[in-house]
């Protein structure tokens, strides 16, 4: 036992170093994540085998065929009926695995731009919000401010808002996703969350005033289809600024990020309250680089009935799903990116679609939020008898490979970006190390950087809580924009001089928005 314990001491290390070059070859940088960079080695996807290490770097035209491994699992369901298997042939299945190179990525991700390391917070934040944006949210303010008057009556207390106090009150806004406090009017009380420093910068009453006119398009135009047209022009702006700023790594996720209400208020607060709080009537996805954390783009699916497209069917209907991941990757086509997704999207209908236009994806499956058409049934099914731990099925058709795999449970991969003969294997802390397929590896540790993004990030999202959707819209977008503006600071050269975390960041960029600080760069 003791020369046992002693070889495992010896060999982690090992182990460690094995993993780190894994992660490198997967593209995915630490440094990104965490508000000091904390090492990888706490992360429990790790592949450890010279096997899966080797196999991403080598690529060959050639395809060689061989039976699935003797080691894998029986195949799920009943073993003497041959209708099954012979109907899964001629759709095409087939348990003989062909080997193929993974997709070609030349590009180099990251930022477009280089910032200098004087760079402030708010330069990043204008990559994405610049002057012009916030002066059209003067104008459109002021112009529903007039017309408000004109039918309701005149406002006495009422004076145009400048760009200067556009700024400051953003600022006063934002600085709930730092404070957490349930009210941006704390600011100015005598409570705990009371900041006289930031108080002096605006009155309490002025604040009201913009927030009660605050617009982004003040009236609807001609052209205006959906009741996401007050905030529509600032995501497409929000859009523009993304995809100028950043290029994302081959590997990106659809999800829908963290947005719920905050973990201490829901913690403190009473039954009383939570029945008070509106349900949200929109939903947010993103298409994320996993390697980084940017968001690289935003859609909202806005709930305005009970209708086929309503928020209700979409939790319910995979089909729309495949609406929103056909969005998302509109602007991605023939790039050969690589596109994780979870139960509600992965569709072999969909992935076959997008491999025509040179996306690839790999997913998690589920026989109750997927849509299973055209999958084989055999491989839907779990066997009477669990396998041994690590051990798993795989039938392909052409380029895609389903994939049972069992540790604890029957897991489920449908990809067409990972050769199904290439092994990779899953560290966990206790139980040591499970073997799977590549794909299985690949899709635990990207979408494990993607739940620690929402863990560290989805806490600075904006508390304040408007009444309005296209307001709660536009508050989600600006916490989004405020996050990737931290990434874009943390991959520069002003993270160098100044290294501050996710939270001081927000401070800064606070006080920079209210004018308590210069914002423009040093000599």
């Amino acid at each position: 036992m003791a020369e046992g314990g002693g070889g495992a001491r010896r060999r982690a290390p090992a182990l460690l170093e094995a993993a780190r070059a894994r992660y490198e070859s997967l593209h995915i940088s630490d440094d990104v994540f965490g508000e000091s960079g904390p090492d990888s080695g706490g992360n429990p996807f790790y592949s450890t085998s010279a096997a899966s290490r080797s196999s991403s770097a080598a690529s060959s035209d050639d395809e060689h065929e061989r039976p699935a491994p003797p080691g894998a699992a029986a195949p799920p369901g009943n073993p003497d009926s041959q209708e099954p298997e012979e109907d899964e042939a001629s759709a095409g299945w087939s348990a003989v695995l062909r080997d193929r190179p993974p997709p070609r990525f030349e590009d180099t991700g990251g930022p477009t731009r280089k910032m200098p390391p004087s760079a402030s917070a708010m330069d990043f934040f204008q990559l994405f919000v610049p002057d012009n944006v916030l002066k059209n949210m003067v104008v459109q303010t002021n112009m529903y401010a007039k017309k408000f008057q004109e039918r309701f009556g005149s406002d006495g207390a009422w004076a145009e808002v400048t760009l200067a106090e556009m700024k400051a009150f953003l600022g006063y806004v934002i600085s709930t996703s730092v404070s957490h406090c349930e009210s941006v009017l704390s600011i100015w009380s005598g409570g705990f969350y009371s900041n006289r420093s930031l108080a002096l910068a605006m009155s309490q009453a002025r604040f009201e005033k913009i927030l009660k006119y605050f617009h982004v398009v003040a009236f609807r135009s001609s052209q205006a289809t959906h009741g996401l047209y007050k905030v529509q022009p600032f995501l497409d702006s929000l859009q523009s600024g993304f995809d100028a700023a950043f290029r994302p790594s081959q590997t990106q996720v659809l999800h829908e990020p963290l947005i719920d209400e905050d973990p201490v208020f829901i913690a403190t607060c009473t039954e009383r309250e939570l029945r008070k709080r509106k349900k949200r009537k929109f939903s947010l996805w993103v298409r994320q680089c996993s390697s980084t954390g940017f968001i690289v783009q935003i859609y909202v699916h806005l709930k305005e009935g009970g209708g086929p497209d309503g928020l209700d069917a979409l939790k319910n209907k995979p089909q729309l799903h495949s609406m929103v991941a056909r969005s998302l990757c509109r602007s991605a086509a023939g790039k050969n990116y690589i596109i994780f997704t979870g139960p509600s999207i992965t569709s072999l209908t969909l992935f076959e679609e997008f491999e025509k236009q040179e996306i690839y994806c790999c997913g998690l499956l589920s026989s109750r939020k997927s849509d299973c058409t055209g999958l084989p049934p055999s491989m839907l099914t779990n066997p009477a008898t669990p396998p041994a731990r690590g051990q798993h099925q795989i039938k392909m058709k052409g380029n895609m490979s389903l994939i049972c795999w069992y540790n604890k449970g029957h897991f489920r991969f449908l990809t067409n970006a990972y050769s199904p003969m290439q092994q990779g294997v899953i560290i966990k802390r206790r139980s040591g190390e499970v073997p799977c397929p590549l794909a299985v590896e690949a899709f635990a540790a990207h979408l494990s950087y993607i739940c620690r993004y929402d863990d560290k990030y989805s806490r600075y999202f904006i508390s304040h809580k408007p009444s309005k959707t296209w307001q709660q819209v536009f508050w989600f977008a600006i916490s989004i924009a405020i996050n990737n503006a931290y990434i874009l600071y943390k991959m520069s050269d002003a993270y160098h001089v100044k290294r501050y975390s996710r939270a001081q960041f927000g401070e800064r960029l606070v006080r920079e928005l209210l004018g308590l600080e210069d914002p423009s760069p040093a000599p």
